[in-house]
């Protein structure tokens, strides 16, 4: 098990806290929005609390390191499911419900995170894509370019976070991607909501006229 300074483990929370950020901006969109954002944060919560109980010297807890993926993977297929509601034709919840289960169970039987892994990466991806739309038909180009950097950054992390042996130069590279891909997200989130309230603001205005 690596050593971890209390540094790297104290900034592991930083995009804990952009991830919370840019979906309690979003939670307006959809009922289940609140529940999936719990479900991703407690994750990265727990993964960084791991870290922190680890460089402080304290015990290996490591139900709280492997609920990560696990939590990501249901969190965001939430995410995506909420988002994908407006839809004109939006999917069954089949269509990501299954996949998603499956993800987990071959995680549990093969105990392994990379199933689990792979489907938050497809969910992830899912969700920035409807998100990006969102932006793109709110007029946004700013909000549509941050979600695709979000979710390229999405892409470096998976990879990264899949190798066995995590390095601290490793892990500072793969927490520095993460905040700034989080940060992206966060303020994405925050520009749409602005430039959606201003669009229906201006609308009611007319409408009023």
């Amino acid at each position: 098990m690596t050593d971890y300074p209390v540094a790297l483990a104290a900034e592991d929370f930083v995009p804990v806290a952009l991830t919370a950020l840019g979906m309690a901006m979003l939670r307006h969109r959809h009922p289940l929005v609140p529940a999936a954002a719990a479900l991703v944060v407690a994750g990265g919560f727990g993964k960084a609390t791991w870290k922190l109980v680890v460089a402080l010297g304290g015990p290996d807890l490591p139900w709280l390191r492997g609920a990560l993926f696990p939590l990501l993977a249901i969190g965001f297929t939430a995410f995506a499911y909420a988002l994908s509601r407006e839809s004109r034709r939006p999917p069954h919840p089949a269509v990501l419900a299954v996949p998603a289960m499956t993800a987990l169970a071959m995680s549990a039987v093969l105990r392994d995170t990379w199933p689990a892994l792979l489907w938050t990466i497809v969910a992830v991806t899912a969700a920035a894509v409807l998100l990006a739309r969102s932006a793109a038909r709110a007029g946004d180009p700013l909000a549509a370019t941050l979600f695709g950097l979000w979710l390229a950054g999405q892409y470096l992390l998976g990879p990264m976070a899949a190798r066995a042996e995590q390095s601290v130069p490793l892990q500072w590279v793969e927490q520095s991607c993460n905040t700034l891909a989080q940060a992206a997200f966060a303020f994405a989130a925050w520009h749409l909501t602005r430039t959606t309230r201003t669009r229906t603001e201006r609308t009611g205005e007319r409408a009023a006229a």
